[in-house]
């Protein structure tokens, strides 16, 4: 395993009785792409609030970049970047003064600054509005102002928070690709979403929040194996022709729920993955096996499983 920049062990977080975040053990490392999942009211704020030293556990134990956010709460603002759903900005004042203003806050030097933030405004496509009041902005724009304020401290770790809402599409792409290059540049990020299919481009794991419970953690391809098992393998099997009787061969495979034939595609639902058993059975009926197929499962699919199991 890598280095481990967010470590936590039965975090816990309880108000008047309520218990929002229940026994949380996670751990991510140097350099991951993690998505953190989860309906609204799941906990997954008030984790994140928790990593940023911005509310105290009410039991258990957190390390980030290797420091405990309540006692050094000031360290682990200079090592972590946070792009909150709503990013807020002093408006009255221009992108490079914005940018300048949290250069001075992480102690970075001034004429390193100024050359950082020429650079970071034309990498996030700002360049042309950089003297321009954020007053003037749109959303879109301000979420790039936000990467940008992110990358001039030089994170280990970027909190992003809904980071693409209220975008247009072609805004939406270029957010992902900043962020992507963010990955690159080596800086772990923790990537909140309700939009699935960015989370799976995006992330190459991800955990599911529920109720407070870690109901899931791990790659999207092995959550997917996983949740096939649990449940039905859905596999589709092509012949060379559709041929009688075929259909009732592979019904009587054991594990084999059903097969229904559709021209030369036989769906098949089973037990667990028959891909092998079937096959054979294919074979020696005499028909000749095209090719097989596994439903794969998306993290729509699994995130609905994990989440109505919860």
């Amino acid at each position: 395993m890598g280095q481990p920049v967010v470590e936590a062990t039965g975090l816990t977080k309880q108000y008047n009785g309520f218990t929002a975040v229940d026994n949380l053990n996670l751990r991510i490392e140097e350099g991951e792409m993690f998505g953190f999942l989860g309906a609204n009211g799941a906990g997954k704020t008030t984790t994140l609030l928790m990593l940023l030293g911005l509310t105290e556990p009410t039991s258990g134990q957190v390390r980030v970049c290797g420091k405990d956010p309540m006692r050094e709460p000031l360290d682990v603002k200079r090592l972590v970047g946070y792009l909150p759903e709503r990013v807020g900005f002093y408006e009255d004042m221009t992108a490079k003064q914005n940018l300048r203003y949290t250069a001075e806050l992480n102690r970075v030097p001034v004429k390193e600054a100024g050359e950082k933030i020429d650079s970071l405004l034309k990498t996030v496509g700002l360049g042309e509005v950089a003297d321009n009041l954020v007053s003037t902005y749109s959303r879109g724009m301000k979420q790039r102002l936000g990467i940008a304020d992110i990358w001039i401290k030089e994170p280990k770790l970027a909190f992003l928070d809904e980071p693409t809402t209220g975008i247009d599409p072609n805004g939406i792409d270029d957010i992902l690709g900043l962020i992507s290059d963010m990955g690159k540049k080596g800086i772990t990020i923790i990537f909140c979403s309700h939009v699935l299919p960015q989370v799976q481009k995006m992330c190459s794991r991800v955990g599911i929040l529920a109720k407070g419970v870690l109901v899931a953690d791990g790659a999207i391809d092995r959550l997917g194996q996983e949740a096939g098992r649990s449940g039905q393998y859905r596999m589709e099997a092509e012949v060379d022709a559709a041929q009688p009787g075929i259909a009732d061969v592979i019904r009587g495979v054991a594990g084999v729920r059903d097969a229904v034939m559709n021209g030369n595609v036989i769906s098949i639902t089973a037990d667990s993955d028959l891909r092998g058993q079937i096959s054979r059975a294919i074979i020696d009926s005499g028909a000749l096996l095209v090719g097989m197929r596994v439903e794969e499962y998306s993290l729509e699919k699994i995130y609905k499983r994990y989440s109505k199991e919860a």
